[in-house]
């Protein structure tokens, strides 16, 4: 089933939330106290950091592999 968009809170207790977003799947967290800027990019998924915000993307090719993000968000 192909979700447009779709939202759940995150497990760990921090604030942020994982998404779906027209098949980008990814998460959101909101930091507490240290500001970070900049992008990293890791073999699984790609982090873009904006001051306390910090958003994760999947990467196409982690779609299949062992470490995916399985029916996460939808």
């Amino acid at each position: 089933m192909f979700v447009c968009i779709a939202t759940k809170p995150l497990n760990d207790g921090t604030r942020g939330f994982r998404f779906n977003l027209v098949g980008f799947k990814g998460l959101t967290r909101k930091r507490q106290s240290k500001k970070r800027y900049g992008v990293q990019r890791g073999s699984c998924m790609t982090a873009l950091h904006l001051g306390k915000r910090s958003v994760y993307l999947e990467k196409t090719l982690n779609k299949l592999g062992s470490r995916r993000v399985r029916h996460f968000a939808g």
